[in-house]
């Protein structure tokens, strides 16, 4: 089945070269030109990753990123004419999980297309783990706190799915970086501490008192939670 990119940017342009372009890779591309339809095509084709650009009529697409978000997991990538750093952070703290400035050339798009469609697949050997009260469920990508699902974005379940594999063991920003690859370099070390700072906040952890991700200053991060418990029980 052909993966589904819904994009929604105003430029009918830009979409109808997407749509084309993106066609020759083998993705099936749905389009909208105004927010309000794009959330609209989100909800009723869940599409598996989408386009976003920052400069919309009526809704900025930082609005419709922070509307995504309150429902949805689904992978996006916001696009900005103006490049600046700080509305790469602001996409990034809202949940984007990756940023690419206008004028691009479609084939690194692309390229940020497979990585970040990459990473939603890769489960590893993993399945089902408990780590006290968090539960990590690899193969759909969900983490749940009380049973409670802590809805991570692709970044989030990415990193924290890199601190598990190597439970006890600091990683440090190259290498969360290196798990986070895709996104814009200039903003690749704000990436990595924003991306944390909303996992431990969605996994209710004191940074001070931290139960399942420690900072060890000056080397990077640690996930310290209590050891796998059997992942076959009922919760």
């Amino acid at each position: 089945m052909l993966q589904k990119i819904l994009v929604i940017d105003d430029d009918e342009k830009l979409n109808e070269l997407l749509k084309n372009y993106l066609s020759d890779f083998g993705y099936k591309v749905l389009s909208a030109t105004h927010p309000e339809r794009g959330l609209q095509l989100l909800a009723s084709r869940k599409p598996d990753l989408v386009i976003l650009d920052v400069m919309l009529p009526e809704m900025s697409g930082f609005e419709v990123c922070k509307r995504i978000r309150q429902d949805s997991d689904v992978p996006v990538i916001m696009l900005t004419a103006r490049g600046e750093l700080m509305d790469r952070v602001v996409g990034l703290e809202l949940g984007a999980d990756d940023y690419l400035p206008k004028p691009f050339e479609p084939r690194e798009l692309v390229a940020r297309i497979q990585t970040v469609l990459r990473r939603m697949v890769r489960t590893d050997d993993l399945q089902v783990q408990h780590y006290g009260a968090l539960k990590i469920d690899f193969p759909r990508r969900k983490a749940f706190i009380d049973g409670q699902d802590v809805d991570l974005s692709t970044n989030e379940f990415t990193a924290l799915s890199l601190l598990v594999r190597h439970i006890g063991r600091v990683m440090d920003r190259d290498q969360i970086m290196q798990e986070l690859r895709g996104m814009d370099s200039d903003a690749f070390n704000r990436t990595v501490d924003i991306t944390m700072s909303r996992l431990r906040q969605k996994l209710g952890d004191d940074p001070k008192q931290p139960t399942f991700i420690k900072t060890v200053w000056g080397a990077g991060y640690v996930f310290i939670g209590e050891e796998p418990q059997d992942a076959d029980r009922e919760d």
